[in-house]
């Protein structure tokens, strides 16, 4: 392993770091806000790292102030080509404010969990910032505020339609998705000499322009201000954007805002094995840099000795924004790239060989793909298992199977636990396994990679609610619980089953929390991880939240929208506890 404190291996994150470098320039300068934590699992460390590899020349800004006298935002001067601005690992205000809307005391991206570190609405606020010191220095907006930011959306908390964030921001370029490669033509072109205003032809890249693209193939949204005046025409735009999403080959997207346009390029064709390999190959220290010593950050505890194995999601729930920035087709890494992996963290000194994760959005999607490329490619489908899982769709588990054993025989790990969650609708239906493969995946799992508790996210225990949100029926999850259940009674283990809920998503009422309650109750279901829906840029449930309208039927549907019915609904996850009392 590295020299922890050697600063040198790491990015400069300070004017003395950078002299003990001996630069004298500098390419790029990041601003995030997240503290800086040199792992794979954090955007900024992995694009850094990229534009670090190309020879450039990358300087890490970690949570300016933005309230004094901007001291942080000069103390590295101007970038020779561009700055680069991130939000962090989570959007501003879902890291702020609870579903309630109520000021969270604490965040796991800073240093000691403290909150208030970070603006609102960072991508914003950091970019007006840059723009009003540095005018002619270009900055470039990318993580997952900015990405799901990109068109216009609903504001949660203000209550109001917003336009993409490029109008506020004022950023030159925004990167949408995980943006490795949009990043690495950026800067080789910005290297050359191209502006921004050059740039518009880079794929999974939107700017701001008065003048449209001379090609055909264009989608054309409903503008910010007809989404503002009508609903249905904000319903009808997301739609249409989740469509072209889910299309093999999408369309330039384009939307117009007040005398000018926002206009999406196509994401760029999901990364080969080699690709992503190669990204989890660059340096990363793994750990929070060394000017946080002392310091614990919650979010890289969580994560330090875990493993992504994949990308992507075909899970298509409605209230979940990963599709939405990773892509629905899931990117593999190789089983060489994960074990190389896994051995850089046996070599970490506080490593007592438990591995915490091996997982992804969700966890069973390794290696999972179309049978037939083809239909895939005529497929605009929002999900791969709703309402029932395609035909064409291989969702054999025996690499994901194998994979788990050879980590489980290495000399150095005493276990691997899985704590990304699962898709039980890939292995079972209501009458048990769908094939050997599955039976063989969930015995190894819950035989050997289970920490005592399996976490999974029925959502709901009502159908009509659960076909709201995309999501089978609950009789999948009874018939996973008697596997469970039998697998643990016949190994004479003492595991839980922990599955996770949400109220006031769409379709649910008062009475089917009720319901909840009880039918949770009698199943002996402990009720810990339980959520209220908070709304979020870009998802198919918070565009029913603010329209009330199905977007897909044009029907008005059921949100429970006062502050006290979504209260009375959330409470009936603690009514039978509250009755014991």
């Amino acid at each position: 392993m590295h020299d922890f404190y050697d600063k040198k291996l790491w990015l400069p994150t300070s004017k003395k770091e950078i002299d003990d470098l001996g630069w004298e320039y500098i390419d790029i300068i990041f601003f995030s806000g997240d503290a800086y934590v040199d792992h794979p699992a954090f955007g900024t460390a992995i694009i850094a790292r990229i534009w670090q590899n190309l020879g450039f020349r990358v300087a890490v800004v970690p949570q300016p102030n933005w309230r004094d006298d901007l001291r942080d935002f000069k103390k590295l001067g101007r970038p020779r080509l561009f700055f680069a601005v991130s939000a962090g690992n989570m959007d501003s205000m879902v890291n702020h404010y609870t579903a309630n809307k109520r000021l969270r005391s604490n965040d796991a991206y800073t240093p000691d969990n403290k909150s208030g570190f970070r603006p609102d609405y960072a991508v914003s606020v950091y970019t007006n910032i840059l723009k009003k010191l540095y005018p002619s220095t270009p900055v470039i907006a990318g993580g997952i505020e900015a990405s799901l930011r990109r068109l216009t959306h609903y504001d949660y908390w203000k209550n109001e339609l917003l336009p993409s964030i490029l109008i506020d921001s004022k950023a030159d370029l925004l990167i949408y998705g995980m943006g490795e490669k949009s990043a690495t033509e950026i800067v080789l072109r910005m290297a050359k000499g191209e502006k921004p205003n050059m740039l518009t032809n880079i794929p999974q890249t939107v700017y701001k322009a008065k003048n449209i693209p001379a090609v055909e193939n264009i989608l054309y949204l409903n503008s910010y201000e007809e989404c503002k005046i009508d609903k249905r025409k904000f319903a009808e735009n997301f739609r249409l954007l989740e469509e072209e999403s889910n299309a093999f080959s999408p369309r330039i997207i384009v939307e117009p805002v007040g005398d000018c346009n926002i206009i999406v390029n196509p994401p760029y064709t999901a990364m080969t094995e080699n690709e992503i390999d190669e990204i989890y190959d660059l340096p990363f220290m793994r750990m929070p840099h060394p000017r946080y010593k002392n310091k614990r950050i919650p979010a890289y505890e969580m994560i330090r000795h875990s493993v992504n194995i994949h990308r992507g999601c075909f899970g298509g729930c409605s209230f979940c924004t990963i599709s939405a920035h990773q892509g629905k087709f899931i990117i593999n890494r190789s089983e060489n790239s994960i074990l190389n992996e896994i051995d850089k963290i046996t070599k970490m000194p506080d490593f007592k060989g438990y591995i915490s994760d091996i997982g992804g959005p969700s966890a069973n999607m390794y290696n999972l793909r179309g049978k037939n490329i083809n239909i895939c490619k005529k497929c605009r489908r929002s999900s791969c298992l709703f309402p029932s899982v395609c035909s064409n769709l291989d969702n054999n588990h025996s690499k994901l199977t194998e994979i788990y054993k050879k980590i489980q025989s290495l000399p150095a790990i005493k276990k691997a636990t899985i704590g990304s969650g699962i898709r039980y609708d890939l292995f079972v239906d209501e009458d048990g396994f769908l094939d050997k493969n599955c039976e063989k995946y969930f015995n190894q799992l819950v035989k050997h990679h289970v920490s005592g508790r399996l976490k999974v996210a029925p959502e709901h225990t009502s159908d009509k609610v659960l076909k709201s949100v995309r999501k089978p029926s609950f009789e999948l999850f009874k018939t996973l619980k008697n596997e469970f259940d039998k697998i643990n009674k016949n190994e004479n283990l003492n595991q839980q089953i922990i599955p996770y809920f949400i109220s006031c998503l769409p379709q649910c009422t008062f009475e089917d929390m009720k319901k909840l309650s009880a039918e949770t109750k009698n199943l002996r279901l402990k009720l810990e991880q339980v959520q209220t829906f908070t709304p979020t840029p870009m998802t198919l449930a918070s565009t029913i939240y603010y329209t009330e309208i199905d977007p897909y039927t044009g029907k008005k549907v059921f949100v429970a929208r006062t502050a006290e019915e979504r209260k009375k609904q959330t409470e009936q996850f603690f009514y039978s506890k509250n009755q014991n009392k």
